[in-house]
């Protein structure tokens, strides 16, 4: 008995040994996460990053300012996750935002911020809009990126209308002032997600494929996208996009736009 018991205290102290409250804490940070991007989305943001290797890394710390530096742009925690990938709601449509991101692990460490300057600006966008042939039904074929309407393809606040013919699908810019290019096949309007500085057709019509995308330039500095989602001789369908905040996303260098007259392309068919 007397053995028992000795072995009994032998493993209390040794466990009491194991809990020693004198143990060294943790106090090393995990490295910053890398590989911050983002999508944007309409009132949305989707935000995503690689994964920190560290093994007691234990969740991600999402932060957003309005500017991406110095005193006046504070960044404020606006969740965390244990995944990689977030979605910022609740944005307002046209106001840019910046996003940074930490991990924290089990200790509750919290790493540095990244160092990406990852900024994004929700805007409104739709799905299954639908315009007619001009040809066929002039009134509901041009639409207006602008206001969200379909328009009559001759209406001046139309910037796109569709026509068919002969096998053929356009998409047409009737005004001088508007630009049209085809962005190739994309798996989602998420694919394209800034407008190119240079590749505008010189005729201002793109020749529409189902499965493309198409980034538009309206006369208005502001900058549009749509994908193709069905074909026919009578009707177009597509998914679209519209930057409310103009000249946004990587074009800042192109010329402003003129506030003259609007010039209307002369657009045949060939025969």
């Amino acid at each position: 008995m007397l053995r028992t018991l000795a072995c009994s205290l032998a493993a209390m102290l040794f466990l009491a040994g194991c809990n020693d409250s004198t143990a060294p804490r943790d106090l090393t940070p995990p490295a910053a996460p890398r590989g911050l991007a983002s999508i944007t989305g309409d009132r949305e943001v989707f935000l995503s990053w690689l994964q920190n290797t560290e093994h007691d890394v234990a969740g991600y710390s999402i932060y957003q300012s309005s500017c991406v530096s110095g005193p006046a742009c504070p960044y404020e925690l606006i969740g965390t996750t244990t995944g990689t990938e977030f979605i910022v709601r609740g944005l307002q449509n046209g106001v840019t935002r910046h996003f940074a991101l930490a991990a924290y692990d089990r200790a509750g460490n919290e790493s540095a911020l990244t160092y990406e300057d990852v900024f994004d600006t929700p805007r409104p966008e739709g799905e299954g809009r639908a315009l007619d042939n001009y040809l066929e039904q002039p009134a509901t074929s041009g639409y207006d990126f602008s206001a969200y309407l379909v328009r009559p393809f001759d209406d001046n606040e139309a910037d796109v209308y569709f026509g068919s013919r002969d096998g053929t699908f356009l998409m047409l810019a009737p005004f001088a002032d508007t630009d049209i290019q085809d962005a190739g096949y994309a798996a989602s309007l998420d694919a394209v997600d800034y407008a190119p500085s240079g590749g505008w057709s010189p005729s201002g019509t793109a020749e529409l494929i189902a499965g493309h995308c198409y980034v538009v330039w309206t006369h208005e500095d502001h900058y549009a996208k749509f994908r193709v989602t069905s074909l026919s001789p009578t009707r177009v369908v597509f998914d679209w996009a519209y930057q409310v905040d103009p000249g946004n996303r990587e074009l800042k260098a192109h010329p402003a736009r003129s506030s003259g007259p609007r010039v209307r392309r002369t657009l045949t068919w060939s025969s």
